[in-house]
């Protein structure tokens, strides 16, 4: 049988737990994947801690939505993939697992150079990442300002916009800085006299914010610095930034996803492959814990206390 990890109350870390299920099936127009890398994300644990609203559980409730494997099995219709391929996963529930039926329209081919590993950190962070640069208009000749730049989602932003042609200002603890240098940002340690730090390094002023911190004085920052509040998102702020007069992507935000939105996170996930393989755009690994051991990566995304992309193993 099968393996995935599963919880049956709202809870900490402890109520994950590793059980059997029945082998996956492939329906139409799906494929079953067997899970070499599953990436572990904030809202992984937010959802199960009830920081999240989620639906009453009925079921034992499945883990994840990013990942990586081989194909096994395809549903009737399929005939993008071959069995054997190797793919990237995203928007799929339940990556926490050694096998899983996934959508063929949510995988992207990993082509031999793009490990396992590097393919399930793609998903929920490069997606948010690009999503959120295309709806603020990122382009060439822009000052970006990216809160939280060494994180996941920050790191994705900044090579975006480097690659688009944005020059990109990011704020991360110093011990991190030398990470957002070879990324092609300009470093800026938080804290007390950040305003006055990023306007000595954007003397030209800064055009467009992106929040992934959600402290008052990342905000405050971003309004200060940037005239159109149209070119200010948070993806942490979600429930109170209309009171800022700013923009809200996921991170708890009460309006839905766009098409077009929607349609910018599908398009990351096969964008950013051709950049990791071209040597082009780095997904930053962190502890690699087997399957078994969710719990303690949801301890570790919980409490700030690794960095890089977790990766549970099967």
């Amino acid at each position: 049988m099968a393996r995935a990890i599963v919880y049956t109350e709202i809870g900490s870390p402890d109520v994950l737990h590793l059980t059997e299920i029945p082998d996956p099936l492939a329906a139409p127009g799906e494929v079953v994947v067997r899970i070499e890398a599953a990436g572990v994300n904030p809202i992984d644990a937010k959802i199960r801690a009830g920081k999240r609203p989620s639906p009453p559980i009925v079921e034992p409730r499945r883990v994840g939505f990013d990942g990586a494997g081989v194909i096994e099995a395809l549903g009737e219709g399929v005939d993008s993939y071959s069995v054997g391929d190797r793919v990237a996963i995203r928007d799929t529930v339940g990556t926490y697992a050694s096998h899983l039926a996934v959508p063929a329209t949510n995988l992207a081919a990993l082509p031999d150079s793009v490990t396992a590993s590097e393919g399930a950190g793609i998903g929920i962070p490069a997606g948010t990442a690009y999503q959120c640069l295309k709806s603020l208009g990122v382009k060439a000749g822009d000052v970006l300002l990216v809160h939280a730049g060494s994180g996941s989602v920050g790191q994705a932003a900044v090579q975006f916009a480097v690659a688009w042609g944005a020059t990109v200002i990011a704020t991360a603890s110093p011990a991190r800085h030398e990470q957002l240098r070879e990324l092609g940002a300009i470093p800026i340690a938080y804290g007390e006299g950040l305003l006055e730090r990023v306007r000595e390094a954007a003397p030209g002023g800064v055009t467009v914010a992106l929040d992934g911190a959600g402290t008052d004085e990342a905000i405050e920052t971003s309004l200060a610095l940037v005239a159109d509040r149209e070119r200010i998102a948070t993806i942490v702020r979600g429930p109170d930034a209309a009171s800022f007069g700013i923009r809200a992507f996921s991170g708890g935000s009460p309006v839905p996803p766009s098409e077009q939105e929607l349609a910018w996170r599908a398009e990351a996930l096969p964008a950013t492959i051709a950049l990791i393989a071209s040597g082009d755009f780095t997904i930053e690994l962190g502890p690699e814990l087997p399957l078994a051991e969710a719990g303690r990566a949801h301890e570790l995304v919980e409490s700030h206390a690794a960095d890089g992309k977790i990766i549970l193993v099967p």
